[in-house]
């Protein structure tokens, strides 16, 4: 295990999926971290699992007066902080001809707009030598039926990743992208029948060049990886996608 004790760091959707595996890496090498989400229960859930370094914060990353107490709070807890991810995010799939206004709004309210805000609220808390690390995904550069809107908003936050690094390099901040494919965090069998989902799967797998699903530690450390580790890497959005948008 990376000793990370003297680091601290903040992720938002930090309760579940592939954002609780990010701060379990990070707090089982001793840094600090704070984890938002909007459920408490997931929230309070994550906390007791994480033990004392984690700092659970409710909150919505798409409401900016939620950003501001995270912000606030984060800086009362924590001070500064060394790494920032930016991993709060939604996903619907919906055909174009069937996409609503209220869907549309939700995935570009949390994926783009929340990210956006969430690096300017806490970017002045960020160290020199920090890194921020936006979670994108695969299908941003793929043509995907069905995730139109969220891909979009996912090749938005990519544009992101390029921007954000050019403003921050001179604090020092690197900024990249860690774009995940296939990964299994059981929100397949929380939606359908285990069936059904045992039926997707298999259609994923065959799809993958490695054959399988990723699973959320992998994401993990290639997202440390690139908050801390990658000292000269800045811009980039870095696949962990089994080889999905690679060969």
């Amino acid at each position: 295990m990376v000793d990370r004790s003297t680091k601290s760091a903040v992720i938002t959707g930090g309760a579940s999926g592939m954002g609780f595996s990010m701060a379990e890496l990070l707090v089982h090498g001793g840094a600090r971290v704070a984890i938002t989400g909007r459920s408490q229960a997931s929230l309070d859930a994550a906390q007791e699992r994480l033990g004392d370094n984690a700092v659970p914060i409710r909150g919505d990353v798409s409401s900016l007066e939620d950003l501001d107490g995270l912000a606030e709070r984060v800086k009362r807890e924590l001070g500064t902080i060394d790494g920032l991810f930016v991993n709060a995010g939604v996903a619907r799939s919906v055909l174009l001809e069937s996409m609503t206004e209220e869907a549309y709004d939700e995935q570009f309210d949390v994926n783009v707009k929340g990210a956006y805000f969430t690096v300017q609220k806490l970017a002045p808390l960020l160290n020199p030598g920090a890194g921020v690390v936006l979670t994108t995904s695969a299908a941003n550069v793929m043509g995907m039926p069905a995730v139109s809107a969220y891909a979009a908003g996912k090749a938005a936050m990519r544009s992101m990743a390029r921007t954000f690094a050019a403003e921050l390099l001179p604090r020092g901040i690197r900024v990249n992208a860690i774009s995940p494919g296939p990964v299994d965090t059981g929100i397949l069998e929380k939606g359908m029948s285990q069936q059904e989902a045992d039926r997707i799967k298999a259609r994923v797998m065959a799809d993958n060049p490695m054959g399988r699903f990723g699973n959320p530690d992998e994401i993990a450390t290639a997202a440390a990886f690139l908050a801390f580790d990658a000292t000269f890497t800045t811009g980039v959005e870095l696949p962990v996608d089994g080889g999905l948008t690679q060969l």
